[in-house]
Order: structure tokens, then C-alpha cells, then sequence
């Protein structure tokens, strides 16, 4: 048997991937920054230094997976392994086995039911449903004494898995029985790959030219932003902003969307130059009308709200009571104005309160970037769903109602959006009169029927 000769040397970010050793570790994140050449190399090191090791290195399809890690793995193995090339798999002669392989339907990872993998790889996790994930998870288990069995990521922002990533190593939001411990972010960028910035220095400058969205997501790394992202104004930098106290002047209002499966109620306060602070989240899944409304009431404290908007099909009437659900939640306490559903108008709307805009600082003078809504910090859920958002494929106007769980935070923004028009720089400085809006929507409460104009009411 032969040596194995490993090209190149790793980097500072990749000494840190290969010496991680919790249950999940993660790599990647830009561009160029080495993931492939990292995943590969730890995989051969981690089947030669424990004898009898199983390891099991996905890519979503063949055709990735052969030109990535098929024929680098085939010419650095020569003379050292043995090769099925039928099962597309390479035996150590210590008896550690490495099989590659693809999940290019989301039913390919049935194929690895019932097998035990030690260590299993998913090379472009993003590329991975949760699905997929969670199956390929359950393999991952071993007997052995000498060595617990972990799972290797590499990624970058977009496509099916943006979402399942982002939550577990970047917004590190965990559920049921994971543990923070268990999962391990390695960021890595372009400018970390010391072989590729002086090889090809030319790739760096196509990153650098990219449009502003894909140049934070390829460039930079940043998981806010990603190729089919419908919020593209968004970034946490000028929307999400650390609670203030509200001042008592600024008029208040509340937004929700409501199913059994989700209660989503946003707390929304209006400045007198028309700008919007989102300060207060609910968001609570198995609530009944009446429960639902008592957390609302419980959360509000003694904040006076101007009104409650909700989408026009709580105002359906039920079957088993002949009520609708805004009728029982004013009775609970919680009356409700109907708000417009448009969803395509309503999106935009909330485009225009996302959109950047220059603004001079009052203390320094200098110009900066800010936006007319800004998130509190608090608002753990809405900043989270916001930036995952993708546009719908039919309609590329509408967002995509898959992955559901993130519609609930962004629905009820929409709401309020859609109510009310975001300010103009030049109505920023102005102040409208009163005025009275008709007509009068049936269920709402008359306190509702006058409302300041512009951005006042």
C-alpha cells in the first residue's frame, strides 16, 4: 500500500472544522472558502486514525458528488484503499470504510434505512430538506467505545435548507431534546482561503461585483440574504434595534394572524414623524379564541391601544356556534379592526416600510442608512421569519407558503402595513390633520372611526 498524500495545508478556519468534535459541526457559510477541501480531508483523516470506522459522505446529486469528491477522493486514496466502484465506496486497510453517495429525491435517504454510520457528512447541507436531515440523522449512531458519533455540515446561504440550518447554527433557536453543546459554527470566507486568494484572485473580484444581495450572501456569509429571498431590504443591522421605553404620546397598535397552529401578535408603535417600532411579540402555538385572547390582554399590560387589526377570514362564521372568531374575541376583550388581504399589495407594503433609505443624523451630521419600521430585539420570531421568506414559484410577486412555520410573524406585519401607509421623507416632516375614514368596517369598536391622518392614527 501506498501513501496518502494530502494537497495543500489548512487554513486557520479549517484547523478549527477539523479539531471540533461535537455531536454537530458546521463549516462554511461564504463562497470560496475552502468547505469541500475541509469535508474531504477530515474524512479521510478521522477513517485512518480510527480503526473500523463507518463514514457515510453525501452530496444531493451524482453529478456533484462525483466531480467534488468521487475523483479527488479516487486520485488521493490511490494505491491505499480499495475502491468498490459499484457501491461507491473506499475501504482503509485498517477497516474504516468511507461510501459516498447522493439523496437527489427527497425518498433516496430511505435507501440508508436500517444502516449505522459513525460519521455521516452532508456536503451543501442547505441543499437538504429537514426531512432529509432528521432521516439521515437517525443513522448516525455507534456501538463503539472509542468514538461518539457526529455529523459534518457544510453550507451556504439559500435553497430548501436555508431555514433548518439557519435556526440550529446561526439563530442557535433549539427544540424538543437539542442541545446548544451539541451544535458547532465554523464561518469561513473567501478571504480565509489563503491557496484561492492567490491563485485565482480574479474570483474574489466577481464576488466583490456582485449584485448587493448576492454579494452579502456569497461575499460576506450573511444568512439574512439568499438567492430567491423576498425581503432582500431587510438586514438586521438597520431593522433590529435594542427596546427603548416607548414615549406615551406615540399612538399604539396592535397585529396578529391566529390559527390553533399559531398565534402571531405584534405590538406596533407609531412615532410622531409616522415611523413604526414593532416592541412586543406573542407567538404561541394550541390556543384556543378565549386563551388566545387572555395572553393578548395579559401581554398588553396597560398599553392603550388605538386598534387590533386581523385578516378578514376571522370574520367567518362558524358552523357549531353561528359566531365568528372576531365576534369571540371581542367578547373576550379583544376587538379587532378587518384589515385589507391582498397579499401581493400587502408584501409590497411591507417592502416600502422595509426599504433603506439615507438619513441624516442628528447628532453627528453625517448620513446614515436606517428604515422606517425597525424590530426590537425581543421580537425573536418576526426577525427570524422575515429574512427566510422566498418568493412563491407560480408567482414570484407572492411569497411561498412553504416553509408555513415562517408566515405567521410576516402575515401579521402585513396586516399593519397594508392599513397604513409608510411615510414619505416629506411626510415625515409634515403632520396631517384629523380626519374620518369611512366607511365603517362591521365589528369594529366606534373609538375606531376617527383616526388622525398620514401617520398618526
Amino acid at each position: 500500500m501506498g501513501e496518502v498524500v494530502i494537497p495543500g495545508y489548512p487554513n486557520p478556519r479549517q484547523k478549527e472544522f477539523f479539531l471540533a468534535d461535537a455531536r454537530h459541526i458546521a463549516y462554511g457559510g461564504a463562497r470560496g472558502g475552502g468547505k469541500s477541501w475541509a469535508m474531504r480531508v477530515k474524512f479521510v483523516l478521522l477513517a485512518m486514525n480510527y480503526p473500523g470506522l463507518k463514514l457515510l459522505l453525501l452530496r444531493r446529486t451524482l453529478p456533484e458528488l462525483r466531480e467534488n469528491h468521487l475523483i479527488p477522493l479516487m486520485q488521493m486514496l490511490y494505491g491505499v484503499t480499495k475502491f468498490n466502484s459499484e457501491e461507491k465506496a473506499f475501504t482503509f486497510p485498517n477497516g474504516s470504510r468511507l461510501k459516498l453517495g447522493y439523496c437527489d429525491s427527497e425518498g433516496d435517504v430511505y435507501q440508508y434505512q436500517g444502516q449505522e454510520y459513525d460519521v455521516i457528512g452532508l456536503e451543501e447541507a442547505t441543499h437538504f430538506t429537514e426531512t432529509q436531515k432528521d432521516f439521515l440523522t437517525t443513522c448516525n449512531r455507534s456501538i463503539r467505545n472509542d468514538f461518539k458519533p457526529r455529523m459534518y455540515y457544510t453550507a451556504n446561504p439559500g435553497n430548501v435548507g436555508h431555514a433548518w440550518f439557519k435556526r440550529l447554527f446561526i439563530d442557535r433557536d433549539y427544540r424538543g431534546s437539542e442541545k446548544p453543546e451539541d451544535y458547532v459554527f465554523i464561518p469561513a470566507r473567501v478571504y480565509d482561503n489563503e491557496v484561492l486568494m492567490k491563485t485565482n484572485p480574479e474570483y474574489v473580484q466577481t464576488l466583490e461585483n456582485l449584485p448587493e444581495d448576492l454579494r452579502r450572501a456569497h461575499l460576506e456569509g450573511d444568512w439574512d440574504v439568499f438567492s430567491g429571498q423576498y425581503f432582500t431590504e431587510f438586514s438586521r443591522d438597520i431593522h433590529v434595534i435594542e427596546p427603548f421605553e416607548i414615549p406615551a404620546h406615540w399612538k399604539r397598535y396592535r397585529t396578529l394572524d391566529y390559527g390553533l397552529d399559531m398565534l402571531a401578535c405584534y405590538w406596533v408603535a407609531v412615532d410622531t414623524e409616522g415611523k413604526a417600532y414593532v416592541y412586543k411579540e406573542l407567538y404561541q402555538s394550541d390556543l384556543i379564541i378565549t386563551a388566545a385572547a387572555e395572553k393578548i390582554k395579559q401581554i398588553n399590560g396597560t398599553d392603550k391601544i388605538v386598534c387590533t387589526y386581523a385578516p378578514p377570514d376571522l370574520w367567518n362564521r362558524r358552523q357549531d356556534t353561528g359566531k365568528s372568531a372576531a365576534e369571540i374575541f371581542a367578547a373576550s376583550g379583544v376587538p379587532f379592526i378587518k384589515s385589507k388581504n391582498d397579499r401581493v399589495n400587502g408584501w409590497y407594503a411591507v417592502k416600502e416600510w422595509l426599504k433603506p433609505m439615507q438619513q441624516q443624523d442628528e447628532q453627528t451630521g453625517k448620513e446614515i442608512t436606517t428604515a422606517k419600521l425597525k424590530i426590537f430585539s425581543n421580537c425573536a420570531n418576526l426577525i427570524r421569519s422575515l429574512p427566510q421568506l422566498q418568493r412563491d414559484e407560480k408567482n414570484p410577486n407572492d411569497v411561498a407558503n412553504e416553509p408555513h412555520e415562517l408566515t405567521h410573524g410576516p402575515d401579521a406585519l402585513r396586516y399593519f402595513c397594508s392599513m397604513r401607509q409608510s411615510p414619505t421623507k416629506e411626510s415625515i416632516k409634515k403632520r396631517d390633520d384629523f380626519k374620518l375614514r369611512t366607511p365603517k368596517e362591521e365589528g369594529e369598536p366606534d373609538e375606531s372611526y376617527i383616526y388622525m391622518g398620514g401617520y398618526y392614527g
